[in-house]
């Protein structure tokens, strides 16, 4: 189970019902990372809300349908869902808004970016990685808002991000929702040297950069991932100021991080952390 305090900084969205889009396109940006650019269908009712926005990602099965997609994540519903058979029910995932552009060529676009790992081929691959890898024009998505969990405090202007390349596109999406005013360091774990990305947001934030050096990030025998970037997070002396932190990414990257930062006598109701995915060792 993911370790997080989500639920106490979390800003619902407008809506929890199941949209429908479609893939409009998709592209390898760097070694490790897709892209998977979405529209049509239902874009018009999503509402963007910037910051570490994410989402129910939900994708048919091979030869599938959304049919038998939650029309909403409650307890009864999710329950019913797991009900149907495994053959025909769809996969559903956790992933964050990486951008959002209302005037696309065709409509409003929204992109999602996703690490990939393992083969396809030999079936090491999960199954948002495959699709990353395999979907086409036209393919039809499920997407289930779950709305943002950064929440800057009134009058904090200092922050410290910290993420892994799964946490990489709601930093990048954070900076970029950022007020002007605002300084601080964000601290970004990659596997390589490669996977570093043009970033926007407040000229007073810098930004580190901490590849690995091709160590991937599906936990399978790599044991420092996530290593780097809780190093470098401790080592940076707390701020006298008040100030905001926001860690996401492996789990012992996040709640690393977030017990340093209070141990420091930062305030637990300034610091947002998130487990996004466990090692396996």
């Amino acid at each position: 189970m993911a370790r997080t305090n989500m639920r106490t900084t979390r800003t619902e969205p407008a809506t929890g019902e199941l949209l429908t889009l479609h893939v409009l396109r998709r592209a390898r940006i760097s070694p490790n990372f897709a892209r998977v650019t979405l529209g049509g269908g239902d874009i018009a009712r999503f509402v963007p809300m910037g910051y570490d926005q994410w989402f129910r990602l939900v994708l048919p099965v091979a030869g599938g349908t959304l049919e038998a997609a939650p029309k909403k994540l409650d307890t009864l519903s999710y329950l019913r869902f797991l009900t149907v058979s495994s053959a025909t029910r769809p996969v559903i995932r956790n992933y964050s808004v990486r951008a959002f552009r209302p005037d696309g060529p065709g409509g409003p676009e929204l992109d999602v970016d996703v690490v990939l790992h393992g083969s396809p081929e030999d079936g090491t691959a999960g199954p948002a990685s495959t699709w990353a890898r395999t979907c086409e024009e036209g393919d039809p998505v499920g997407l289930l808002d779950e709305g943002t969990t950064f929440r800057l405090p009134e009058g904090v202007r200092r922050i410290l991000l910290v993420a892994d390349e799964t946490g990489l596109p709601a930093l990048v999406n954070t900076l970029a929702s950022l007020p002007g005013d605002v300084v601080g360091h964000a601290l970004v774990e990659i596997p390589d040297e490669a996977d570093r990305q043009e970033l926007g947001g407040p000229a007073g934030v810098e930004v580190t950069w901490l590849p690995r050096g091709g160590v991937g990030g599906d936990g399978r025998g790599a044991g420092a991932v996530g290593a780097l970037a809780r190093q470098a997070a401790c080592a940076l002396p707390l701020p006298e100021e008040p100030a905001y932190c926001w860690a996401v990414g492996e789990q012992a990257l996040a709640t690393g991080v977030r017990r340093h930062w209070v141990a420091g006598g930062l305030p637990k109701t300034h610091v947002t952390f998130c487990g996004y995915w466990r090692a396996r060792h």
